[in-house]
């Protein structure tokens, strides 16, 4: 199995969760709604989208096997290190030294 492409919405963070990502797999299965939240170690960690009915949690899928799995965290985890971390960098980088740039020269 190879993740062919990977997207990443994040959201503003609520207990943990900071983001949605989408994948696709082998240019042939595309897969939504797989939730991102942080750990307390700063890692990240999947929950895969499920249907409550009644008093019965329902699997909408998940990887079968842990080389699927590992496969999927991977691809998923790598993007979202590039974008928390341009995001980081917008909120704290470049803006940030125009500031310091600016009140330096007043």
């Amino acid at each position: 199995m190879i993740v062919t492409e990977v997207n990443i919405i994040p959201v503003k963070p609520n207990d943990g969760l900071i983001g949605f990502a989408s994948i696709v797999t082998d240019d042939s299965l595309y897969l939504n709604s797989i939730a991102i939240y942080t750990k307390l170690d700063g890692s990240y960690r999947l929950l895969y989208p499920t249907k409550i009915t009644g008093e019965r949690a329902i699997n909408i899928f998940h990887p079968i096997n842990r080389i699927a799995s590992q496969i999927i965290e991977k691809a998923i985890f790598e993007k979202c290190k590039k974008v928390f971390e341009r995001s980081n960098d917008d909120r704290h980088g470049e803006n940030q030294h125009r500031i310091n740039d600016a009140l330096k020269t007043n």
